[in-house]
């Protein structure tokens, strides 16, 4: 596809919505991305036909439901990298002003860690040894064995394992790859993190001693915020 092309696809403002929603990794009902792009069932149908043809998305069918999700991780860095060059838009009320701060503070992009939260453990873990960047960035010895410790593995995949990714909010680098998905996996099954259905994340007090080992001090001011968004 040329670049033309791929840029039409997300020119629409509909379909560009919809792909920003599906950046939390979950997999989606026709019904509910027309709702987080306010277009007729109908036409979000259109939409998702498009990106379907076009290799941003794919379709999972279980039972009688039908369900969308991003097509793969690089199709989300690209939406997140786009998203970057767009800068993020004016909240509109108090509610969407408290959901912007979240999403700046800890959020996921697509399947890691992301905003704030994400820069800063990136810079915590080079700090700490668990990682270098002499040779490109890479895990060393000292890492694998805090993250072995941790009930996190190294996946073996042929996905890069760690790759920085430019932070459409912070402007900085957060980690992405295949490390950082399974440590984002791993803290949310283990509780230490809470998702919203906006992917703005949570940090619970049982994340401190593990944060902690990957070399975040209790005190950052990234993880205090704990405002809930207000519901109307």
């Amino acid at each position: 596809m040329k670049l033309a092309e791929v840029a039409a696809i997300l020119a629409d403002n509909s379909r560009a919505t919809m792909c920003l929603a599906m950046i939390d990794g979950r997999a989606w009902t026709v019904t509910e991305l027309a709702h987080a792009a306010r277009v007729a069932p109908s036409t979000a149908s259109e939409h998702v036909r498009t990106l379907t043809d076009a290799g941003f998305v794919r379709t999972l069918k279980q039972g009688r439901h039908r369900y969308i999700r991003l097509a793969g991780p690089d199709i989300a860095e690209l939406i997140e990298r786009l998203a970057n060059h767009a800068g993020p838009e004016p909240p509109r009320s108090l509610r969407a002003s408290i959901r912007a701060r979240r999403l700046a503070q800890a959020r996921t992009c697509y399947d890691h860690l992301a905003g704030r939260l994400g820069v800063t453990l990136r810079d915590a873990m080079l700090t700490e040894g668990l990682l270098n960047t002499r040779d490109g960035l890479a895990v060393t010895q000292h890492g694998r064995n805090v993250l072995a410790e941790l009930g996190v593995e190294l996946p073996q995949t042929r996905r890069p394992l760690l790759r920085d990714c430019l932070d459409w909010t912070e402007r900085r680098d957060h980690l992405a790859g295949a490390l950082p998905a399974a440590i984002l996996h791993r803290a949310l099954t283990a509780g230490w993190l809470t998702r919203d259905p906006h992917r703005a994340i949570t940090v619970n007090d049982s994340a401190w001693p593990a944060l902690s080992r990957l070399g975040l001090p209790r005190e950052t001011e990234t993880l205090q915020v704990r405002e809930k968004v207000a519901t109307s």
